[in-house]
């Protein structure tokens, strides 16, 4: 039986940031109830399951993987103990036409990649290690910390970091600092994807992204990324916490600036002393608060980032030798890049992420079959472009493209399940504008001026998630969830241990 003296906390959502929080909140003696609308947990995070097959629904690696094992370490847990990691090296193959490059967190491996392909340019690559490196480890601090009080700009280390941040630089234009062939600047440039932007327009200080996949790895989990979310809900059980699928949530009840609980669809009400939010921001923020909902016309006044077009294919063959990430860009990748970021054209020209994941995974597809992973990043459903009528056409568009680009010549001839989910399909699950990256990272979204991790208008709701603090991307979420929890801790004055794995990585940068 519960301790009625015993705090009790909501989260809503089962996603990586809610089950983030929910682990670390029960861990120290809170009373925590998760309520999830889906009938699994994950979020963007979750498993699709498909005739057999097995497909993640979002992300597809792990990178800082450090950031995850903390948060297991804080529970007096080993990650490693409750997953199975493979350290990918390679870590994904990028072609432009008829050139390949593959790329390694191996320094000597990618040195003698990048001389293979383009002479030359290993000396740019170490001095942008070591420079980003530098960068990196002023700036991962600053993503440790809430922003929801001015005073938190006076903080040193976000003081040090301004002026990485108080730039008007793009992450291009950064890269345009080490290298002159435009394709090896898209190498370490295309993860502004992640945070569904285009290198061009992504503020400067993003460039630590491709310095931390090239640093430290980039890891799949055997059974796919989703069995991270699993092992956090089977955590989450372990130290008592209740989870709630099937549940969606109708409102959050509030009390003037005070939330008492939620109404679920099913008219059932659960109070709580604190509700922690883990819901699509904009959708969130339009729908579950009730009288103090954002009019949905302030909302899409805010910048967000593109969509996604997804295929999930099953087949009745394998292809060894394709890789297990592949990125075939655009022929020219800036017009498509221009075309997302227009919100209104849909890119012919368009660039693939291909993940072949059953050449390292063998629990993900029936013996002898397998299952690819396809994403084209494209707009958002601003402009409302009809993708009902026109998502069969554009999905074999993009398989014969494959075709025609890889080695899986004979493709479209062995698929056996497929399931398209297009940017209408996101904003139809509750993805506000399908927007799959959330609000975009530009400056004027970013630390304080983001969604804080305590929501403003309430003493007692806290956001996590990609469109809060510190953004979006697994490892950013994961440390959305651990700020939102201590903030709750800090609320209720109980205490709690950091665990800090990071600072050794930071010491290496």
């Amino acid at each position: 039986m519960p301790d009625a003296n015993r705090k009790h906390i909501l989260v809503v959502g089962a996603g990586p940031g809610g089950l983030t929080a929910g682990m670390l909140l029960a861990h120290r003696g809170f009373r925590v109830t998760i309520v999830e609308k889906a009938d699994r947990v994950g979020g963007r995070n979750s498993e699709v399951k498909l005739d057999g097959f097995s497909f993640d629904l979002g992300p597809t690696f792990l990178h800082q993987k450090f950031c995850l094992d903390e948060i297991y370490a804080e529970t007096g847990r080993n990650s490693d103990d409750h997953l199975d990691f493979v350290d990918l090296n390679p870590m994904t193959r990028l072609s432009w036409g008829d050139t390949s490059l593959h790329t390694f967190s191996d320094m000597p491996k990618m040195t003698a990649e990048l001389e293979r392909v383009f002479p030359g340019s290993s000396g740019g690559f170490r001095r942008y290690m070591t420079e980003q490196g530098d960068k990196f480890r002023t700036i991962y601090p600053c993503l440790q910390h809430p922003y929801h009080k001015l005073t938190a700009f006076l903080r040193p280390t976000l003081l040090k970091a301004l002026p990485h941040v108080l730039t008007h630089r793009s992450v291009h234009d950064v890269l345009g600092d080490y290298f002159e062939d435009e394709r090896l600047k898209l190498a370490f440039t295309f993860q502004a994807k992640y945070l569904g932007m285009s290198p061009w327009h992504c503020p400067a200080l993003f460039s630590i992204l491709s310095f931390t996949e090239y640093k430290y790895g980039i890891y799949h989990v055997q059974g796919g990324l989703n069995r991270i979310s699993h092992s956090m809900a089977d955590v989450f059980h372990e130290l008592g916490g209740e989870l709630r699928l099937a549940s969606p949530v109708k409102q959050l009840l509030h009390k003037g600036r005070v939330l008492s609980g939620a109404q679920l669809e099913n008219g059932e009400q659960i109070n709580a002393d604190a509700v922690i939010v883990n819901a699509d921001y904009g959708h969130a923020a339009t729908r579950l608060f009730g009288g103090h909902n954002v009019p949905d016309e302030k909302m899409r006044q805010r910048k967000f980032s593109c969509s996604t077009f997804m295929i999930y294919i099953g087949l009745d063959t394998i292809y060894p030798d394709e890789p297990h990430h592949h990125i075939l860009f655009a022929d020219d990748y800036k017009a498509n890049v221009a075309d997302i970021q227009s919100e209104r054209h849909v890119s012919e020209d368009m660039s693939i992420y291909v993940r072949n994941s059953c050449v390292t995974d063998p629990h993900v597809a029936p013996p002898g079959q397998s299952g690819l992973y396809i994403l084209v990043p494209t707009i958002n459903t601003r402009n409302g472009f009809d993708w009902e009528n026109h998502k069969e056409e554009y999905a074999d568009r993009i398989l014969q493209r494959i075709e025609q680009r890889t080695g899986m010549k004979d493709l479209r001839r062995h698929i056996i399940a497929k399931r398209i989910i297009s940017p209408a399909d996101w904003e139809s699950s509750s993805i506000f504008m399908g927007a799959t990256f959330n609000l975009a990272h530009t400056l004027t979204q970013m630390l304080y001026f983001r969604p804080h991790n305590r929501y403003n208008g309430f003493d007692n709701c806290y956001l996590v998630g990609g469109g809060t603090h510190p953004g979006s991307g697994l490892p950013t979420i994961y440390e959305s969830g651990r700020i939102s929890a201590n903030l709750v801790c800090d609320r209720f004055n109980v205490p709690y241990q950091p665990v800090d794995l990071a600072s050794e990585y930071l010491r290496d940068a």
